[in-house]
């Protein structure tokens, strides 16, 4: 039976993709609603149908109050079926209709409505460009990815469990008064009215409230999650200390706004016994009132007073559910911030694969400067011939980064265009794009999970055979065998840590070059890819490198400069623009800015005052 209802709606069916999901809170619950319609459909008339059935049941016992005034041989012979089939409807069809209601709702909406959320702003979040995720925690936008979906199912379970049971049950609430006596509505509609007043002061106050109370806690988790990302640098410094004041700083703004919104909640309960008291005396007093005056009987006494009670029991619940209801809006409002952003960063229409037949790269007026006036690139012009080892030098900020962020489109340039074998990278797929570029950078940053599943990483449908091939070209395979993770898991099967933690520099950049060996991409962009290698290995993996580089188009980024002396072609670069080309021989006779970092190096790295 569970199964039934669990697979009525899958989580993971296909949608259309937008670049620019809605960014008002209605339009963006709805946007993930299609799959459920027929569901909710159904879960809103249930959840009528539920709340129907109670009032009935208030009225039969205020009708069978007045049939048992009667002798008893004539009731159950007159009545005697009639007291069956209710008997028969409440101990089997009642508990029917509640299973379903319950069933759609527990089962077919919240499990499969958050799964379908989560999964989907995870995919469009993915999506987003590397800029976009620089200018941001991760652990404040994990926070907001794993909040928004069970508050959006929170806003879902009290539409169809609290607001549409309740405003069905109190318009049956109304009718059966005015059935009884018309006269019995006045009190109910005057606490109506007062009951409606105090819900909008405290859906009003509520969801400013709570959206502030997401927003403060999603910036503890963001701290928090830094600090112990970085962890080996609060160690390092000693900063211990620090980073408790700056987790207090944002915890104790939780806690302010926290208590904000519980004033409110204090507010709201003490208003709310007082017009319960006004309900109960109103409607009550009233019917015994009539009673008194032989305008009522007994049964219409016992339903109102069933009636009022029942709603007294109820009214707390539906405040705290319509209050739930916007605080988790807030919460989604929240969230919104982070999964409605729009991706500005898209592949053009009808951008097709990446043709890559030599590995030519040309560059044609390159500006990009991050929308400031200055720093990045500043109309750069090269051409890399297929098959070409390119070094390029220069101080930090003179565009090196830059260069190779464009060329992998990490950021569309601001002016200017990147060919690849005559082909505008803005014009094909992103992922063909990256897919035919290998990379080894300086912070060689792994996955935290197996060591296997990191060189995989590189090529996933390689044999085992070919993974450790390119382990052992990396000088990699004899270290992890040697590998033991805190799980008992061994060499290829250990577990490296968050980036790689539990692995040393060396090691994360050597498991970094198999992942890029079995890649085996034809263009290969190097970003100090031995800065974190010691003198032996270095030489060792050298070798390798250069192994890698045949048949390749190579950019290389180094400080090193003997690692690039052998390079087809040296840039320098200063300030955005190329200022020096050629070989390494022809820069040392040209005597410019190369020879003076040539000059300066000490054990094969450029001086502090020169380098990055």
């Amino acid at each position: 039976m569970f199964r039934f209802f669990e697979n009525l709606v899958d989580p993971y069916c296909d949608y259309t993709e937008v670049d620019r999901p809605p960014t008002r809170i209605w339009p963006f619950m709805m946007s993930y609603t299609h799959p459920f319609r027929t569901v909710f459909w159904w879960t809103g008339v249930l959840s009528v149908v539920v709340a129907a059935v109670e009032i009935w049941l208030i009225y039969y016992m205020g009708r069978l109050i007045d049939l048992l005034t009667g002798e008893p041989a004539q009731v159950l012979s007159e009545h005697g079926l009639e007291l069956a089939l209710v008997a028969f409807f409440i101990v089997f069809l009642r508990p029917l209709l509640h299973m379903v209601d319950v069933a759609l709702l527990n089962n077919a909406i919240l499990p499969n409505f958050g799964t379908l959320i989560r999964w989907r702003a995870h995919k469009h979040v993915l999506r987003q460009p590397v800029g976009w995720f620089e200018s941001d925690f991760a652990g404040r936008i994990a926070s907001r990815i794993v909040q928004t979906p069970p508050a959006a199912g929170e806003v879902v379970f009290q539409v169809f469990d609290a607001i549409s049971y309740s405003l069905a049950y109190m318009i049956g609430a109304a009718i059966l008064l005015m059935a009884a006596d018309g006269r019995l509505i006045i009190p109910l509609l005057i606490w109506f009215v007062l009951y409606g007043a105090l819900t909008r002061w405290t859906v009003a106050n509520v969801g400013p409230a709570s959206q502030a109370a997401s927003d403060a806690r999603s910036t503890v988790t963001g701290r928090v999650v830094d600090s112990y990302t970085n962890i080996h640098s609060v160690k390092m410094f000693a900063h211990h200390d620090h980073e408790l004041s700056y987790a207090k700083e944002a915890i104790e703004n939780t806690r302010r706004t926290f208590q904000v919104e519980m004033r409110i909640f204090t507010i709201m309960d003490l208003a709310l016994v007082v017009l319960n008291g006004l309900l109960i005396v109103g409607v009550v007093g009233w019917a015994i009132y009539l009673w008194a005056i032989g305008e009522a009987s007994v049964g219409v006494v016992a339903a109102a007073t069933a009636l009022t009670l029942r709603l007294n029991a109820m009214t707390g619940w539906i405040m705290w559910a319509l209050t739930s209801f916007f605080r988790e809006l807030g919460v989604v409002s929240e969230g919104m911030q982070t999964i409605a952003q729009p991706i500005d960063l898209v592949d053009a229409e009808g951008a097709k694969p990446l043709a890559l037949r030599k590995g030519g790269i040309e560059i044609r007026d390159l500006s990009h400067h991050y929308g400031r006036d200055s720093g990045g690139l500043d109309r750069i012009n090269l051409t890399i011939k297929p098959g070409e080892k390119i070094g390029l030098i220069g101080r930090s900020g003179a565009g090196k980064s830059t260069l190779v962020k464009l060329l992998l489109r990490f950021y569309d340039a601001e002016t200017g265009q990147i060919l690849i074998d005559g082909q505008d990278i803005s014009a094909v797929s992103q992922d063909s794009l990256r897919r035919s570029i290998g990379m080894v950078q300086q912070d060689s940053a792994l996955l935290h999970r197996s060591v296997r599943a990191n060189i995989l990483y590189g090529r996933p449908d390689a044999t085992e055979e070919e993974m450790i091939a390119a382990a052992k070209q990396a000088e990699a395979h004899d270290f992890i065998l040697d590998l033991v993770d805190m799980d008992g898991n061994t060499g290829y099967d250990a577990h490296v840590g968050e980036r790689g933690v539990k692995l040393s520099g060396g090691q994360r950049q050597r498991v970094t070059l198999a992942r890029v060996i079995l890649k085996d991409a034809p263009i290969l962009l190097l970003d100090e890819a031995t800065s974190a290698l010691d003198s032996e290995v270095e030489a060792a993996i050298q070798d390798t490198l250069y192994g890698m580089m045949q048949g390749k188009t190579v950019v290389a980024i180094a400080h090193r400069l003997s690692t690039i002396a052998q390079m087809d072609r040296i840039l320098v670069m200063d300030r955005g623009r190329i200022v020096e080309q050629g070989s390494h021989a022809e820069l040392l006779d040209h005597q410019g800015l190369y020879a003076e970092f040539w000059a300066h190096q000490s054990g094969g790295f450029l001086s502090t005052a020169d380098a990055e």
